[in-house]
């Protein structure tokens, strides 16, 4: 009974300190090979995503500001394709894997809290997968330049999302058609 309960204590001990650590965004992204379209391979589940049944995308354009239009789509349940036009802003210039993002009208860019943070915390060499999650762990997606990813390759991503801190027993996959 002790060695179970000492073991348990070690358990929340370790899982503490991982929690307590920061998430640690890539080094650098290049921006100019980011851009273009990602498919959702995963997600945790959110208010703003609760219709998406299918087919999840983002596409990432270049502003002539410097900022990047965002353009997120999804199939509903009825079939109907949803879109949602937002704009990212580099937070973080040294590395570009700190931005934020905003959804709201842009007569709205103004109000800081309306801004959310993206992370990219993983990228693949060659840019074909990456993770994007932020700060306080409540959001993780896992993206793919292409519609389906290998269980080898999601395996990994997933593993290096955990050892971040985050829970990534919340994820859902994606259905792409």
């Amino acid at each position: 009974m002790k060695s179970k309960f000492l073991t348990g204590l070690l358990g929340v001990s370790l899982m503490s300190a991982v929690c307590a650590q920061q998430v640690q965004p890539v080094a650098h992204v290049d921006l100019n090979r980011y851009v273009g379209k990602w498919y959702e391979i995963a997600r945790f589940p959110n208010r703003f995503q609760d219709d998406c049944a299918a087919n999840v995308t983002a596409h990432y354009n270049k502003r002539s500001d410097g900022d990047i239009e965002v353009i997120n789509r999804c199939k509903k349940s009825d079939g109907i394709v949803d879109e949602a036009i937002g704009r990212a802003r580099i937070a973080d210039t040294a590395s570009n894997a700190k931005l934020k993002v905003l959804f709201a009208p842009e007569w709205l860019s103004w109000i800081p809290f309306l801004w959310a943070d993206y992370w990219i915390i993983d990228l693949a060499e060659d840019y074909s997968a990456a993770v994007v999650g932020g700060p306080s762990r409540d959001y993780l997606w896992v993206l793919s330049r292409q519609p389906q990813m290998s269980t080898e390759t999601y395996e990994a991503l997933v593993n290096r999302a955990t050892v971040q801190g985050y829970d990534t027993s919340k994820l859902i996959k994606t259905k792409q058609e």
